[in-house]
């Protein structure tokens, strides 16, 4: 493995982007070694290149955009490449750069069984990241100029929700509540059953036991399907009401009803929601709104690895 000098090498380029998603080294390196693993199953290797490719055969490879969007995931990519002895990896573009077709964002050099073994795993993850962070910001794009900031949801891949949560933010999208518990969501399967005259003692009741028993919840937060049920729960000590489904005349009323109530909720909007929609929904007004489409319809960026024989 070539080393790297300084602080944009691929091990420093890494952690920067640990820090960015909030993932855990863990975490990455564990489901990329996984995916390794599994792939040279189960004869151990890759048998088609071990067969066929002298063993110290060297070769170069150029990862390239075959159409626009953003990069996510390779950043990510460095436990993957270290795990190869004789991969060097080279980057030349960061996570949440704006791709254009024919563009080269990385460059991987040396034995070429090893680059053969990699290709698959590597163009798998950040194909899909990118796929994810590209439909991000399509979103975010069309929402420019209104004060409306797009949310990813918990509409993920089993194993991939940290990473494309990551992929979100790459995107310029903004993180919804990460798991279950970092967050208080009360939605309508939680509210079923529970009289709309009991909704602002009962939403008190779980908001101060839920701040009190752990103060770093991120907010605290209620589904609402009709006008009179966020007038409602608008007398409850909560930071956000998410409107469910409503049409862009009761958003645009339900910010009235905020504005005059409870001025400092903030009014999420969420369902219907996409590329033709998503901008009437920012322009009623409202503070956020949610996507579940970002990471669970989001198509792979078109990403290729070439690969030649090295200079």
């Amino acid at each position: 493995m070539t080393k790297h000098d300084g602080q944009d090498d691929p091990r420093s380029r890494y952690r920067a982007a640990l820090d960015r998603g909030g993932l855990a080294d863990a975490d990455v390196a564990g489901l990329l070694t996984h995916d390794l693993e599994r792939d040279l199953e189960p004869a151990g290797r890759d048998v088609t290149s071990w067969a066929f490719v002298e063993k110290k055969r060297e070769g170069r490879a150029q990862m390239r955009t075959r159409e626009a969007g953003v990069l996510a995931g390779l950043d990510l990519l460095w436990p993957a490449v270290e795990s190869f002895r004789h991969v060097d990896f080279d980057p030349r573009a960061r996570d949440g750069d704006a791709l254009e077709p024919g563009q080269t964002v990385a460059v991987f050099a040396g034995r070429l069984r090893e680059l053969l073994t990699l290709e698959r795993t590597a163009l798998n993850f950040v194909t899909h990241l990118s796929g994810v962070a590209s439909l991000t910001a399509r979103f975010v794009e069309r929402v420019r100029g209104t004060r409306a900031v797009i949310c990813d949801t918990r509409k993920t891949l089993p194993g991939l929700k940290l990473f494309q949560k990551y992929a979100v933010v790459c995107g310029g999208g903004t993180p919804h509540r990460q798991s279950l518990g970092d967050a208080v969501l009360v939605k309508d399967n939680h509210l079923a059953g529970v009289p709309q005259a009991d909704l602002p003692r009962a939403l008190t009741k779980a908001a101060e036991e839920a701040r009190a028993k752990y103060p770093a919840l991120k907010f605290v937060e209620v589904e609402v399907d009709t006008l009179d049920q966020l007038r409602v729960v608008l007398r409850a000590p909560i930071d956000i009401a998410l409107l469910d489904n409503m049409t862009n005349d009761q958003l645009a009323e339900a910010i009235a009803i905020r504005n005059a109530e409870s001025p400092g909720v903030r009014l999420e909007a969420s369902g219907g929601v996409n590329l033709e929609t998503v901008r009437g929904i920012a322009e009623t007004g409202v503070d956020r709104i949610s996507v579940g489409a970002l990471t669970h319809s989001a198509p792979a960026l078109d990403l290729g690895l070439d690969i030649g024989d090295a200079d």
